[in-house]
Parts: structure tokens; sequence; C-alpha cells
């Protein structure tokens, strides 16, 4: 395993960045429109990155964490006229990722988003993301996907992955998929969210079950599913990792847990991230750890600095672990 980035280049500058810092494999996708992509985006993309001693380990694909209504290709999730069709340009995408010789993508079946209520202050006066379910708006209204049954949100999963894990394992590109952030009660904005709960999780990876399909294990995320994620965590992470299903790692820390938290610096928070990464290399977990989200900080550059704390935070655990002082 190594430390990675899924941070969006500014310029040319942070690749370089990047590569000083020994920060080697990258998420990283190309410019332009996620829809828009074909397969010499992503040869150029990668040629790019490779110029600057980088690796493309992996792209996401147009299915990001926003809400419905900002998709580019919302009747995936909806059951729209246009599922199919959706649905094929994923399939041809995956395929064109494989041609350019990226070996996986990430990707979220999110309907509602991101839910946070307002930033708190946290280590030294940052503000960091939270949320407390007790200051929420609890009527929500729902939005474009209305009220949608789970049994339903199911369903709609499973037409999807039928049709695009085969279709991943025949071009051998690793499938990462995001957990629901943060957990919500069953119903919240019409929506019970099925991937924000750790059974949900267990039931998604052994659907259309394949070796190419898995999750993109965000540390945070599922700790906000759970009511004590210090005693909690490592038997999630010995379930998920003793599979292989777990294709990516967010290594976000958080104070607090279910339908209470607030996020944090990796070092800082209720979850033993020294022993979750012991963990994670016990169970031969071999591709990247990256940070997540990052508190808001002071200085010039508040986003480099912060994501910087956190690859040195990462390469020297990683350092400690090889040669064998942890």
């Amino acid at each position: 395993m190594y430390v990675g980035t899924q941070v969006a280049a500014r310029d040319d500058e942070d690749f370089k960045v990047w590569a000083q810092l020994g920060v080697k494999n990258i998420n990283a996708d190309p410019p332009g429109k996620p829809e828009s992509w074909t397969f010499e985006d992503f040869e150029r993309h990668r040629d790019k990155v490779e110029s600057f001693g980088l690796v493309l380990d992996m792209v996401q694909l147009p299915l990001p964490s926003r809400p419905i209504e900002q998709a580019s290709y919302p009747d995936i999730l909806l059951a729209g006229p246009e599922r199919d069709r959706q649905i094929d340009a994923v399939c041809t995408m995956i395929e064109n990722i494989a041609r350019a010789g990226i070996p996986a993508a990430k990707y979220n079946l999110n309907l509602i988003g991101i839910p946070r209520t307002e930033m708190e202050r946290g280590r030294g006066g940052s503000l960091n993301e939270a949320w407390r379910w007790d200051k929420a708006d609890h009527d929500a209204a729902p939005g474009l996907a209305g009220v949608l049954s789970e049994d339903e949100n199911w369903e709609r999963i499973d037409y999807f992955l039928e049709r695009v894990v085969p279709v991943a394992a025949s071009n051998k590109v690793r499938l990462a998929c995001h957990p629901h952030d943060p957990y919500t009660p069953p119903g919240y904005k019409g929506v019970t969210r099925v991937l924000g709960t750790v059974e949900g999780l267990k039931k998604f990876v052994q659907m259309r079950e394949n070796p190419y399909h898995g999750l993109n294990f965000c540390q945070g995320s599922i700790g906000e599913m759970l009511d004590n994620p210090r005693e909690e965590i490592d038997d999630i992470i010995r379930w998920f990792g003793s599979r292989d299903k777990i294709f990516n790692v967010h290594f976000r820390n958080i104070s607090g847990g279910k339908l209470s938290f607030m996020e944090t610096f990796p070092d800082e928070g209720d979850m033993d991230m020294v022993r979750s990464l012991k963990l994670y290399h016990e169970l031969g977990y071999r591709y990247m750890i990256m940070p997540d989200h990052v508190p808001t900080i002071a200085g010039r550059d508040a986003v480099g600095v912060a994501f910087a704390f956190c690859y040195g935070y990462i390469a020297a655990l990683i350092e400690a672990l090889d040669n064998k002082h942890l």
C-alpha cells in the first residue's frame, strides 16, 4: 500500500508538488465534462500525469457524490427513460479507461449528496465539516428522486451493477463505490440511503459478486455509521479487507459517531488510525491510502498545506510499518 491523493490539480505546479512530496500515485480526472471523455482524453491525461513521474492509479466515473439534480447521468438512479443509454455510456467509458491503461475507477450512487450542518471549530481554530442530527431539518423536502422505497433503491442499484460489473471484469478495471456519507435515518429527504450502513455495504459487495466489484472504502464515512467508531471499525475493515473488497482507502477520522460527528485530521479523531493502518497492512491491502476531506485552516495555501500534512502523516506510518517499527 502507498500514499495517494484525489485532490484536483489546480495547475501543473500541483503535479510537481506531489512528485516532490513522494505522492507518486494519484486519482486525477481529464479536463472537460466527464460525459464527454473519450479514450484519447484518458490516454492524453495518463501521458501528462506520467510526464511528472506520477502514476494514474484511478479516475472517477461521471457518477459523483453531488445531489442527483447535478448528476451527468441522473437517469441511472432515477430509472428514467435515458437509463439504458447512460449505463451504456458508463460501460464504454470503462472500456476506454482500460484501453488507456488505467486500472481502477471510483464512483458514487448518490441521490441527496453529502448532508452537513454548519461547520464547527476544530484544532487551533480550524473550521471542520460536521453533521448534527439535532440541528438538521428533519422535514427536509424530497428532491428530484422523490419518495423512494428501500427495495426500489436496491433494484435500481442492481440494474446498474448487472450491466456494468461484467464489463469491468472483462476489462480488468476495479470499480470502487463510495459509501453514502453520512448515515441518515430512513426516509430522510424521501430516501433510505442503503449504502449508509455497514449491512448495506456488505449486501452491496455481494450483489453481482466479482473480484472487480468493491469499495472506495471511506473510513470516515463508515465511522459516521457507527455508535462507537473506535471499537467497531476494526471488525469492519477486517470483513471487507479479508474479502478483497477494498480498492481504495479514504483515510479520514472523525470526532463522534452516528448522527453526531465532526470531521478531523487523521491524527486527532476518535478512531485509532495507526491501528487501522496496521490492519490494512496485515490484510494485504495493496492500493492507495489517501486523505479525503481536510479541515479548513489558516494560511496562504490552506488546502495545499492541510493535504501535505496528511500525506506526510500517511507516508510516515507506512514507512514505519514497512520497517516493522509499528
